[in-house]
């Protein structure tokens, strides 16, 4: 089968087309035709340093896919071949997302909204769960709270901006300025632009941050929650402010990585249905130029998520 594999770790140039063995289906795993594949900021991380997950012999980055089941191995009841399908099934393992099949367990995937396009449904499963994970699960998300999301407009923020305004909440979002309409039109309530306002002096009595930057937004960020509330980071524990501080502050604070999640994948499939998330589609590029969507996602500019177009 086609693939895009890196040569060596370093620069974008290193992803390279290649052809390796089409993988089978084991117990309980499907093998999907991938119709589009995701690219996400830990694929250009890992490509440059090689550091994150684990990947076989033949690496192959991408996490996320969306596709038709071509089998389905030995136990497998919830799929049959033709059916559509999107999921992130074996994150941090090596999924193998940029080639044209995958193999993985079968319940790690969810039944793609019949609504959306293949390339539409391969950008929600890592930011979708990441924003779901964080908001919902970890932070306890409830209607009538204050929620701040820093770079909102990005792959993971503007599904987190849905995410909390399905909840019901007031959402208040971080940005460039030209990304403002984008961010209202998705249903943030205040939208600030870090590169003329400091936040910390426009926003207090915030329940919940979703840091999708890290460094020193997570000490920044503490002094506008208020007692009780959840500052969630996401990009590295780096990111984490000091531990005294966020006690005497009565912060909860925590470095969260998203898990693949079937239950999850139905609740974000839910909301698409019920017209509630949609995905913003920044860039689509054939496979065979990974590269170029890596050097695209690395300027750090987008506005939703970059996708790879493989059937």
């Amino acid at each position: 089968m086609r693939a895009v594999s890196p040569r060596a770790w370093g620069a974008p140039e290193n992803l390279v087309p290649v052809e390796v063995d089409r993988p089978e289906p084991g117990l309980t795993e499907i093998l999907v035709r991938v119709h589009a594949a995701g690219v996400n900021p830990v694929d250009w991380k890992t490509r440059a340093e090689g550091t994150f997950g684990t990947w076989g012999d033949t690496p192959i980055l991408g996490y996320d896919v969306s596709g038709v089941v071509e089998e389905v191995g030995p136990g497998v009841t919830l799929y049959q071949p033709g059916d559509a399908v999107f999921g992130m099934p074996r994150f941090p393992e090596q999924t193998g997302g940029y080639a044209e099949f995958v193999a993985a367990p079968a319940r790690r995937f969810a039944p793609k909204p019949a609504g959306l396009s293949h390339v539409e449904a391969a950008a929600l499963p890592l930011a979708a769960l990441t924003a779901w994970q964080g908001l919902v699960e970890t932070a306890g998300l409830r209607a009538g709270q204050r929620v701040l999301i820093h770079a909102a407009a990005g792959g993971v923020g503007h599904l987190a901006v849905q995410i909390a305004k399905a909840h019901g909440a007031y959402v208040i979002g971080t940005a460039r300025e030209e990304k403002h309409a984008f961010l209202r039109g998705l249903g943030a309530d205040e939208v600030i632009d870090y590169t003329r306002v400091d936040f910390t002096e426009a926003v207090r009595d915030v329940d919940i941050v979703l840091d999708g930057v890290g460094g020193a937004y997570g000490a920044r960020s503490l002094e506008v929650i208020r007692p009780g509330g959840h500052l969630v980071t996401l990009p590295d524990p780096g990111g984490l402010p000091d531990q005294d501080r966020a006690r005497e502050l009565g912060v909860h604070t925590g470095w969260t990585i998203v898990e693949p999640d079937r239950a999850g994948l139905l609740e974000i499939a839910r909301l698409v249905d019920e017209g509630k998330l949609r995905v913003e589609i920044d860039t689509v590029l054939p496979l065979e130029e990974a590269a170029k969507a890596h050097a695209r996602g690395e300027q750090g500019r987008t506005q939703g998520k970059i996708v790879l177009r493989v059937a």
